[in-house]
């Protein structure tokens, strides 16, 4: 039979859109049963792609994320020691090799931006199929506050499938019925006496098809929800931690490097003759072709030398000339004139509509109209560790040692850079010294690479200067945010619109990391303003994205580090002109979300009424999941913004430890107060101007201020917590400065007339 052109195509069409949809219906594939042998050693058998057991009853279990001071190394491990059974000491971390079943799956849900009240059957579908499609890219990531919410399920089914292997193994040699084996610390027992440890088991197990498979009631945890020691504070104490900057294989040569000072800038010219005699050194690489577009990293040259102080000396004295190119005059203030003008012109998305809010003086019930503009700069990463990368390139195979957040983005650039197999490469992951979302990228990865291809199969160990990392950051974005709102008799919001405007991460991070279009909505420009728990009846939150030509990326609480300020800042001004305090005025919009208003509630009564000279400013916002109210105990001398106290309220689902979770908010907290305080990146002919901390300051321990932490308690799934206690510090410290001086700062850093 004859079929046309046409209608075969349409017949195609069909099949596949069939197909699809047949595809989009099943459930995402296991993340238990990896494809790739564990890395384990002393006789230890895996029994799945997450745990192996030895002979001596120690257990291996796979850690697919990154330590970078959250506390993975410890909260993961007690997931999988909960339902497994076993002591956390009897535990040992080894590194997941590069396989699928660990990849990121709610990272990329959560990117997707549906209000958390939204529970329709969009938001849902598309969860589900954001899922599924995490689950077959398998990008293993460390960041988005995710570790913990991503690998609740996976590491105890994981463990509880590992227990019911052992059972079950136990079970056919005492010829009794598995139903009547229970477990404990690491033995499979039977109420007649008998006794066996998983490691005389784990060989029979490892053959075997598991019973039925339960995992444990929040009830039954007693591992879970326990301040269990930090796994990695001994070695962190004693020196014995690895960081990247640790790695010494042998033969190692270093790389210090120099780039362009303007952003965007090429290399025009090398005298790479002028350096090559000096001590040490042993080669001049340019590794410009191996950075994408828009990377922190410039184009520019590495100087290689027997010493990290030789290649220091020579690139200092290496003569080069640079080609400014089109970002020669950029400046900070024209960053924000442009920004002004897309804001004057630009309609830009609407992330959340409710009722009309074409002109809030005009909504129903309204009596009075307050508008505001706010601001917020560019910010660097400031981790404590510089960036570094040890690279070995040597026979058609790379060997990587670096501290990282994306070792499967580590692992693409690596082999894209030296022209082999994602399987010729081989990634050792140490310990971070700080990520904050500035080691997801492999820009530092490619420039290693690319100087290890030209050192005859010697490793070399890359390393940035601290100008160098502040020079050449992916930097928080700059925004700007304008709000109108009008009140009614009453004094309640009748309605509130939000426009804002700033560079896009997803657009910029996307395109150089994965070959990715920047396109669409991105959910991070806007999250912190349209997803807000306040009940305002009249809501329109829109952002229009600018093309940066400064590279901005992902940072701790991303763009809820800024719109939080924006939002808990505006919501004071307009209790302040209703005649309400910031409590109340916030409690009369949360009747329909009782947890979010527990969580203030808890703050509040926690920090009690300030001493005299002292004010509280409060702030109440929820991201990553996770619900947090904060009241800042703040004074003011000589102009100078001084914090006492941070009292910070938390509901983040189930605790899986609580003293992991106070750590982190006493590390938002500062982290936070660093970028409201004093943290600013400005621009001017095409350079950053900061270059190091005395420019960049972060805060010093004398500022610290104590932090009471209050946890929620919980019985629902766990949510992020290595972010969430940033946003709320900036308005809160806001409020409380109003309070006490009557000046409403709308600009980051906080700086008093």
């Amino acid at each position: 039979m004859k079929l046309s052109r046409r209608r075969f195509l349409l017949s195609a069409t069909a099949v596949a859109g069939a197909m699809v949809i047949g595809w989009g219906a099943l459930p995402p594939r296991q993340r238990v049963r990896g494809k790739l042998p564990l890395p384990v050693s002393g006789g230890a058998v895996a029994l799945n792609g997450w745990v192996a057991i030895a002979p001596d009853n120690t257990v291996s279990v796979v850690m697919a994320r990154s330590e970078m001071g959250q506390g993975v190394h410890t909260a993961l491990p007690m997931l999988l020691a909960e339902e497994l059974d076993v002591p956390l000491s009897q535990v040992r971390l080894v590194q997941a090799p590069n396989d699928k079943i660990y990849g990121n799956v709610a990272i990329l849900a959560d990117s997707l931006p549906f209000h958390p009240d939204d529970d329709g059957r969009t938001r849902r579908v598309a969860a589900w199929l954001v899922a599924k499609v995490g689950r077959e890219l398998g990008l293993n990531m460390t960041g988005g506050s995710s570790s913990i919410k991503d690998l609740w399920l996976p590491m105890r089914e994981a463990g509880a499938t590992a227990r019911a292997l052992l059972i079950e193994a136990a079970a056919r040699e005492w010829k009794v019925k598995p139903l009547e084996c229970y477990t404990e610390a690491g033995f499979v027992a039977h109420p007649n006496g008998k006794r066996a440890s998983y490691g005389s088991l784990v060989q029979a197990a490892s053959g075997m098809t598991p019973g039925e498979i339960r995992l444990k009631s929040v009830g039954q945890f007693r591992l879970i929800g326990t301040a269990v020691p930090r796994r990695d504070a001994q070695s962190k104490s004693d020196g014995s931690a690895v960081f990247g900057l640790d790695v010494r294989p042998p033969g190692m040569l270093y790389a210090a490097l120099t780039m362009s000072p303007v952003i965007g800038g090429t290399v025009a010219g090398v005298d790479a003759a002028a350096v090559l005699k000096m001590p040490g050194v042993s080669r001049v690489v340019d590794f410009s072709h191996a950075l994408a577009e828009r990377t922190g990293a410039g184009a520019g040259v590495a100087v290689v030398a027997a010493s990290y102080w030789q290649a220091r000396q020579a690139v200092a004295a290496l003569p080069v000339q640079w080609n400014e190119g089109i970002n020669g005059k950029l400046s900070s203030a024209e960053v924000f004139r442009r920004f002004a003008q897309l804001l004057d012109d630009e309609d830009g998305h609407a992330y959340y509509t409710v009722g009309e809010v074409d002109d809030v003086a005009k909504a129903q019930g309204a009596v009075r109209t307050l508008k505001s503009e706010y601001r917020a700069p560019f910010l660097a990463h400031a981790a404590m560790e510089p960036l570094n990368c040890t690279a070995q390139v040597k026979d058609g195979k790379v060997h990587l040692w670096v501290s990282t957040q994306a070792p499967s983005l580590a692992i693409d650039i690596a082999a894209r850079t030296a022209g082999v197999s994602a399987a010729d490469v081989t990634l050792e992951v140490t310990m971070l010294g700080g990520g904050f979302g500035r080691r997801l990228e492999t820009d530092f990865i490619a420039q290693a690479v690319a100087v290890a291809k030209e050192c005859n199969g010697a490793p070399v160990q890359l390393i940035w200067s601290r100008e160098d990392d502040t020079a050449h950051d992916v930097y928080r974005p700059a925004a700007l945010a304008r709000f109108a709102a009008s009140l009614d008799a009453a004094g309640n919001i009748a309605a509130w619109d939000n426009k804002s405007v700033s560079g896009s991460i997803g657009h910029q991070f996307f395109k150089r990391n994965l070959g990715l279009p920047g396109a669409g909505p991105d959910k991070t420009t806007a999250e912190g303003e349209f997803d807000m728990q306040y009940e305002i009846p009249r809501q329109r939150i829109r952002h229009v994205t600018a093309d940066s030509a400064v590279p901005v990326g992902y940072f701790r609480s991303v763009g809820h580090s800024h719109n939080a300020f924006f939002k808990e800042s505006f919501i004071d001004e307009l209790a302040h002109a209703a005649g309400q305090s910031g409590v109340m005025f916030r409690r009369g919009m949360l009747n329909r979300h009782p947890r979010h208003l527990a969580v203030l509630n808890a703050a509040v009564d926690k920090a009690g009424l300030p001493p005299a000279g002292r004010a509280h400013g409060v702030a109440l916002h929820q991201s990553f999941g996770t619900i947090v109210a904060q009241v800042a105990e703040v004074s003011v001398e000589d102009k100078q913004i001084i914090v006492h106290r941070v009292v910070c309220a938390v509901d983040c689902g189930i605790a899986v430890n609580p003293g992991i979770i106070a750590q982190q908010v006493e590390s938002g907290v500062v982290f936070g107060l660093s970028a409201a305080l004093s943290g600013e990146i400005t621009i001017k002919d095409g350079r950053v101007e900061q270059s190091n901390f005395h420019q960049y300051e972060l805060l010093r321990m004398p500022q610290a201020p104590k932090v009471e932490t209050i946890i929620m308690l919980s019985a629902e799934p766990p949510e992020g917590m290595g972010e969430p206690a940033v946003p709320p510090v900036a308005p809160a410290v806001a409020n409380a400065v109003f309070a006490l001086t009557g000046q409403r700062l709308r600009s980051l850093p906080l700086r008093l007339a």
